[in-house]
């Protein structure tokens, strides 16, 4: 009887490996680049055509390689960087495994043209699925010049699965950036389609951050350094001005290696801890320096997971670090008093009839106001609220000043008169309902009306635009300029009149209703932002997302004080939304306390 256990032919092992280094063209981008800054060039130059599924080209001035090596590079574990396990405890290469070339080879056409300094000719090697189909010397200058063809030709599933060129583009743009950012002593230029993306001098680190993400970074970060026997913490955090809710660039680097670290991420949030609204966050470019010993970067292929061997130590250094940086450079000033000029405080004198003062309530604030689609969702979806709202809902007050009430005559209400919603902390409605107490979160509310009427003027006819009397132009990082690009008609759906004034920078021209007094910058980078995070190709939820990020942004913030009139429309518009209890992003916008909760407390 035959056996069924197969050893694989070597083709298709390859091809299995292949998928742990190699599974989108940013990743070719990736290890070649690193490849190049590991062979000491000081000038890389890359080119791509169709964001890498067509070609992708990389050229170094590094010290290239001679024939033998260059034949070598592709075969599995072949590597110039390590010579025996303890070499892994001392590295100070982006590579060590000698699997990048021969995952390449093995799911695309690659040619390899490099010489070292010392040669007078150089090396041309051919390879095809692992194949090499030719090798033969060549006239080239003194480094390597890496040519990728036809990514995938071999995999069509899974070429298949790539996402759009701008999508993939976006991906080659954030493995640039890292290396760049790392190494600044590289001279990086990218070319895509023929036109120059990015052009980066040899630079001190600030300035490549400036280069690479705009001027505005020149205010807005702070410097960073920190000496100790046990990590040595330099470079850069946002002050609390530019916080930022979506978008921040957060990047760690250890020993010039990009790493994502969760836990030291949440160090340098504790330092920011109380000083930025909820939910915003720091931007930060922080370079941490250990002995090479101390840390295991073989974890995965992709070598960003490192384990430290102090972990917990240096959380508390990078925190304090961090804090103080924040602390030195965002300290408050003084408050002097000058008691000469002082006004005079009244006496308090028993004997004087207390006057009661007025409460004005601004009803010039209308958040709703200039809904297109207001009129129609208010008359669906009351069936289910009557009995949620009672007749709390249908309760009307005059315009104008409330006057005053004693205490007692605000608690003892009539039968014949509702009762009226009241807000607690400048955050939460509080009204009654059959079921029982109900508790509004008055900004979360707002998010999904607001959400709903700018998802239905954007699917319905595309939603009016109000012009701005004078055009905001700012600059887009590279990244975000290739998404906007992309996401451009779905902006103009929801109202946004942008110009693209070409190489990232976009002036805007005009603005949803609703959106009057934004900053339109982050608003916009934001909405960037969110869909870089969660990627989809679905123009629905692409608009969805983008609305979404409109509402947090325009929706009453915690903390505002309402007058019962705009509580009243904010319950109103509330019930005639399709998920009212719900935020887009699934959180509760109330809750209802029965009598039976309530009265639980009290046993």
């Amino acid at each position: 009887m035959e056996g069924k256990v197969k050893v694989l032919s070597q083709a298709v092992a390859s091809q299995i490996a292949a998928g742990e280094v190699v599974n989108r063209p940013a990743s070719v981008v990736k290890e070649l680049v690193e490849n190049a800054v590991d062979a000491g060039a000081d000038n890389i130059r890359i080119i791509i055509t169709d964001a890498g599924r067509t070609s992708i080209q990389v050229i170094d001035n590094g010290c290239g390689m001679i024939p033998d090596d260059a034949r070598l590079a592709f075969e599995r574990h072949a590597t110039s960087k390590i010579r025996e396990s303890d070499d892994l405890y001392s590295l100070t290469t982006f590579g060590f495994r000698g699997e990048a070339l021969p995952s390449i080879a093995a799911v695309a056409e690659v040619e390899l043209r490099t010489r070292t300094k010392e040669s007078d000719t150089g090396t041309m090697v051919l390879i095809k699925a692992s194949e090499i189909e030719q090798e033969e010397p060549c006239v080239c200058p003194v480094g390597s010049s890496f040519t990728v063809r036809n990514l995938f030709y071999n995999v069509p599933a899974r070429r298949k699965f790539l996402k759009s060129n701008q999508t993939e583009f976006g991906h080659i743009l954030t493995e640039i950036e890292r290396v760049a950012i790392a190494h600044p002593e590289v001279a990086i230029e990218l070319v895509h389609q023929g036109e120059q993306v990015l052009s980066l001098p040899v630079s001190p680190i600030k300035q490549r951050i400036i280069n690479l993400f705009g001027r505005k970074m020149n205010e807005a970060l702070l410097p960073v350094e920190v000496q100790t026997s046990v990590v040595s913490v330099s470079g850069f955090c946002s002050n609390l001005d530019n916080v930022k809710g979506r978008g921040a660039k957060q990047y760690f680097f250890v020993n010039g290696r990009f790493m994502r670290h969760p836990y030291f991420h949440k160090a340098v949030l504790s330092a920011y801890e109380n000083l930025v609204p909820e939910g915003d966050q720091p931007s930060y470019f922080l370079f941490l320096t250990v002995p090479a010993d101390t840390i295991d970067v073989n974890i995965h292929p992709t070598k960003t997971e490192i384990k430290f061997e102090d972990e917990q130590v240096i959380w508390k250094i990078l925190m304090a670090g961090v804090k103080e940086t924040v602390g030195k450079f965002e300290e408050m000033p003084t408050i002097d008093f000058n008691t000469a000029d002082m006004p005079d405080i009244p006496i308090y004198d028993a004997s004087r009839p207390a006057v009661q003062p007025k409460v004005e309530v601004n009803t010039s604030f209308n958040p709703f106001a200039g809904s297109r689609t207001e009129s129609r969702s208010s008359r669906s979806n009351t069936d289910n609220w009557s009995k949620l709202y009672g007749e709390v809902i249908d309760h009307k007050i005059s315009e104008g000043s409330i006057p005053y009430q004693p205490a007692e005559e605000r608690l003892i209400q009539s039968e014949e008169q509702p009762l009226r919603p009241f807000q607690y902390a400048d955050r939460y409605i509080l009204v009654a309902s059959e079921q029982g107490l109900m508790i509004v979160d008055q900004h979360r509310a707002h998010v999904r009306v607001l959400y709903e009427r700018f998802l239905a003027d954007a699917k319905a006819h595309g939603a009016a635009s109000q012009g701005l009397l004078f055009p905001e132009m700012f600059q887009l990082s590279q990244v975000d300029a290739v998404a906007f690009a992309e996401l451009k008609p779905r902006f103009a759906a929801l109202g946004f009149d942008i110009s693209d004034m070409g190489r990232g920078a976009i002036a805007v021209q005009g603005i949803p209703s609703g959106m009057e007094g934004q900053d339109y910058e982050r608003l916009i980078t934001d909405m960037i932002a969110d869909l870089r995070i969660n990627p989809t190709q679905e123009e629905d939820r692409q608009l969805e997302s983008m609305a979404l990020a409109m509402a947090r942004k325009a929706a009453i913030p915690a903390g505002r004080h309402l007058s019962e009139s705009e509580m009243q429309e904010l319950l109103r518009t509330l019930k005639s939304c399709s998920m009212p209890s719900r935020t887009p992003d699934a959180k509760p916008t109330y809750v209802i306390k029965s009598i039976f909760d309530i009265t639980k407390w009290f046993d």
